[in-house]
């Protein structure tokens, strides 16, 4: 790149940047399209339409219909928002809670409905409904060539039995194909290769078993089997508030602010340079979050918090290795060259490991897993864009333009390498003891309270209180003056706080209150605020979390942590290395969950999230040491030359682990110190995760690769000889 090219993009950097701030500030219409104001946000951030059915019919539906109608529901929902929330409320009505929506009637009708899949025969007559399936199963039978093949196992009702045995009837003569419509999608049309009349039935023709069982489970969530009919609907604030708001969103900009600042300190013009890229990676975000149309929830927040900490990260891998070629004596736009080109294993693997997690959780979670896994993703994505595109054109432009003196770059200090693997059974014994005292803790709490964890309402349900204020108050003065009273009664300190548009009514859900707090409650509020009793209701919620949001949860998790440990085996050519980086990868989950029982934070929708977050970063730091221990495993040596090999490697990469937590350990603080509580209570966990991250990944991983090299792992002929 000459002078003219580097000035060009060095203006053209600029102007980008200012442009897409324009953009992401005031959008490109009245509208606001494009901006910041414009991303749809969820229900914490935004507010949104909350929806209640109540039950058609006499007596009190079963516990099991009631759960089933409620993940059925969940799962249509989430094509409005995968922040969307189903739970129940009392004993026959259902709640649902859809963000970013201000017209109730737009979805009541489609919602309300007992199902929205249909049978239709070759004239589109409809011949059987959702409801009338009994069951529906992915399996496997022998085909006429004697193998097994995967098919849907379908179980009609009494009712269906009969309408499907007329249909079948008509259909046989000429093997017509049955429609199975769903939300006016086919998703399957098999023809009738015989009349049924038992009401038992096989499709065929599936490709493998998972497509079997999607259909399956795609026709098992298309019928309610519950009537329903809508009780009332309400367009309700965030429950956050707009205080709130404003002051995450200036914290995540003095945060972004303070590691810019930090940035240019230590490593100057490439500081500089990272800088502009940061700009313009936080203004591709927002800009990407608009087009993508991807709900913002806090949760949503801490994968953007991630990615930024992995584009620092690989900003400081890149600078880190062209100021250690500086000291090997090359020139400057050389070393510029060669450092980008020794940086990309480690920033591909690295953020590649964490892409497959976030796939997974995609395809796999649902409402806020799922919210969480777009964020993270897209921020990945940009991430690398930014950091070896961006940032590469605006350093050589920097370069070009005459800024070629080895002093702007700085030049790595020769260190003596740290002795870590020497300390390992020391730091073995501290992570096990920190995790048997989280154990502990659980099994203590779980024989004096019921619960190992002080599990929020998410997770457990409660009691949800509609109060009729006499006069109007703000999310802010609910916070100040009533929710300190509500937690005091409750003792919850994560109560939720909702407004209905329109009205003086109040929304606020807590743990589960016994008859005497409700009691203290309501004279409270009309002796403190001059509320009318009769205006205050209470019913029995609950969970937001349901059992199998939990355990697609975890199965996601397994899943990819299973998906990420064969990318490592398979890019590092060695097992052992994707083992140590699940093995560091487990002690971090570990501790945090520690943390989360001794310290008694709650556990709720963000929990998740911060699990997760934590997952990607410890990942991503791990794969960084074992990038360059690949790389110094190229002179071979003896067991204690691998031993320093390895301290040798670590160290090497000490600033940059050092460096990229406390960039992200940055964002967060000062989220914690300026958020709400429910802000604060999300933040602490995520940095106790970050710092446990940086620790495992350079005590413990290592250590973990080193044993498995040496001792467990019974090695190669080839890897004994160059051991020896």
């Amino acid at each position: 790149m000459n002078r003219k090219k580097g000035i060009i993009t060095l203006v053209a950097a600029v102007l980008l940047l200012l442009a897409g701030t324009y953009v992401a500030v005031f959008g490109l219409d009245a509208g606001k399209t494009g901006s910041a104001a414009n991303i749809k946000q969820g229900l914490d951030l935004a507010g949104g339409v909350s929806i209640t059915y109540e039950v058609v019919g006499e007596g009190d539906p079963s516990a099991e219909d009631m759960a089933d109608t409620i993940y059925k529901l969940q799962k249509r929902v989430e094509n409005y928002s995968t922040e969307a929330q189903v739970y129940q409320e009392g004993s026959d009505r259902i709640n649902i809670e859809i963000p970013g929506v201000t017209d109730a009637n737009a979805i009541l009708e489609e919602l309300g409905k007992p199902g929205s899949l249909t049978f239709l025969d070759k004239d589109f007559n409809e011949v059987l409904s959702g409801t009338d399936v009994a069951d529906a199963q992915a399996a496997y039978q022998t085909n006429s060539m004697g193998n097994q093949e995967p098919v849907v196992s379908l179980t009609m009702t009494a009712e269906g039995t009969e309408k499907f045995a007329e249909a079948t009837k008509a259909a046989y003569p000429n093997h017509d194909p049955i429609y199975i419509v769903y939300d006016n999608s086919v998703i399957s049309a098999p023809a009738v290769q015989a009349e049924i009349t038992d009401g038992k039935a096989v499709i065929n023709g599936m490709s493998s078993f998972e497509e079997a069982e999607n259909l399956a489970s795609t026709i098992r969530i298309g019928g309610l089997k519950l009537e329903l009919e809508e009780l009332r609907s309400n367009v309700v604030g965030a429950q956050l508030g707009s205080a709130a708001i404003r002051t995450s969103l200036l914290a995540g900009a003095i945060g972004l602010g303070l590691v810019i600042l930090l940035m240019i300190a230590v490593y100057w013009i490439p500081g500089v340079a990272s800088s502009l890229a940061l700009g313009i990676y936080t203004v591709l975000m927002v800009l990407l979050l608009n087009g993508f149309d991807i709900t913002l929830t806090l949760p949503g927040i801490a994968g953007i918090i991630l990615s930024i900490g992995m584009a620092v990260d690989a900003n400081v891998i890149i600078f880190c290795r062209i100021r250690e070629e500086i000291a090997a004596g090359k020139t400057v736009k050389a070393s510029i060259k060669i450092g980008f080109q020794k940086a990309l294993s480690a920033i591909i693997d690295g953020n590649v490991t964490t892409l497959i997690a976030a796939a997974v959780l995609y395809f796999m979670g649902t409402g806020t897993v799922k919210g969480f896994a777009q964020t993270l993703a897209l921020g990945i994505v940009v991430s690398m864009f930014t950091a070896l595109v961006v940032t590469r054109l605006i350093l050589d432009a920097f370069y070009a333009v005459g800024i070629q003196n080895e002093k702007f770059y700085g030049r790595a200090k020769a260190r003596r390498p740290i002795d870590f693997l020497g300390k390992k059974a020391v730091f073995f014994v501290l992570s096990g003891a920190v995790i048997i005292a989280g154990f502990i803790a659980m099994g203590v709490y779980k024989n004096s309270t019921g619960d190992p964890l002080n599990y929020s309402l998410e997770f457990k349900g409660g009691t949800s209180t509609n109060v009729t204020f006499a006069e109007d108050m703000s999310i802010e003065e609910l916070d100040e003056k009533v929710v300190p009273e509500i937690e005091r009664i409750s003792g919850d300190a994560n109560v939720q706080t909702q407004k209905v548009q329109g009205s003086n009514e109040v929304i606020f859900k807590t743990v589960t209150l016994d008859v005497d707090q409700r009691e203290e409650l309501n004279r409270m509020l009309e002796e403190d605020f001059g509320v009318d009793p009769e205006t205050i209701t209470s019913e029995t919620i609950s969970s937001t979390i349901s059992s199998e949001m939990r355990s697609g949860a975890i199965l996601a998790v397994l899943v990819s942590t299973v998906f990420m440990l064969l990318y490592v085996w398979f890019r590092f050519k060695d097992v052992r290395f994707g083992a140590s980086s699940v093995a560091a990868l487990l002690h971090d989950v570990l501790v945090v969950l520690a943390f989360y029982a001794i310290a008694r934070v709650s556990v709720g929708n963000t929990f998740i999230a911060c699990m997760l977050t934590i997952v990607g970063y410890s990942i991503n730091a791990t794969i960084v040491i074992f990038d360059r221990i690949r790389e110094n495993l190229a002179s071979g040596g003896s067991r204690e030359e691998l031993k320093e090999l390895v301290n040798r490697s670590v160290t090497q990469t000490l600033s940059r682990s050092i460096f990229t937590s406390l960039t992200t350990f940055i964002m967060v603080a000062v989220l914690y110190v300026m958020g709400v509580s429910s802000v604060r209570e999300f933040a602490l966990p995520l940095m106790v995760g970050i710092a446990c991250g940086a620790y495992s990944s350079v005590c413990l991983a290592s250590a973990f690769w080193y044993l498995l090299r040496t001792k467990v792992v019974r090695r190669s002929a080839k890897q004994k000889k160059a051991d020896k």
